[in-house]
């Protein structure tokens, strides 16, 4: 399951998403659906919201988001997953591991993750980067060439 904005599900189902939720129409952690992780890159929701779409063993991480939300899930992530089997954390939290980045590098030569890149540009083009990703259009990384 992808969620996304409406001009975004294209994108997602292309990469693989069997399943899409348009988050401006509908807010999956109502759903009642449970997931065995979510994994979020611009939280902006409550903990307690994800919490609640977890199955009893789910999983929950994140790598950015509001302040606002990073400060309650670096809070409270931590006394959410050592009062019960639901785990919650971040992924900047922890220093990577060398096999953890074998594995994901195997999984990129293989083909099994591809990174979607929406544009590229120059070292000296930074700031028009910047503006781009500023607009919010970007439907996958922008990505600075050196």
């Amino acid at each position: 399951t992808g969620v996304d904005s409406t001009r975004k599900l294209d994108m997602l189902r292309s990469i693989g998403a069997d399943h899409v939720i348009d988050y401006t129409q509908e807010d999956f952690t109502k759903s009642g659906q449970r997931y065995d992780l979510i994994l979020d890159v611009v939280v902006y929701r409550s903990i307690f919201n994800y919490k609640r779409s977890l199955s009893p063993k789910g999983i929950f991480v994140f790598v950015g988001g509001s302040t606002a939300a990073i400060f309650q899930a670096l809070l409270l992530g931590p006394l959410i997953s050592m009062t019960g089997s639901k785990k919650m954390g971040v992924v900047m939290w922890k220093p990577n591991k060398k096999e953890d980045l074998v594995f994901l590098k195997e999984l990129f030569e293989a083909g099994k993750v591809v990174p979607v890149i929406d544009r590229r540009y120059p070292l000296s083009e930074v700031p028009e980067a910047f503006r781009y990703l500023e607009e919010g259009h970007a439907q996958g990384k922008v990505v600075i060439t050196m």
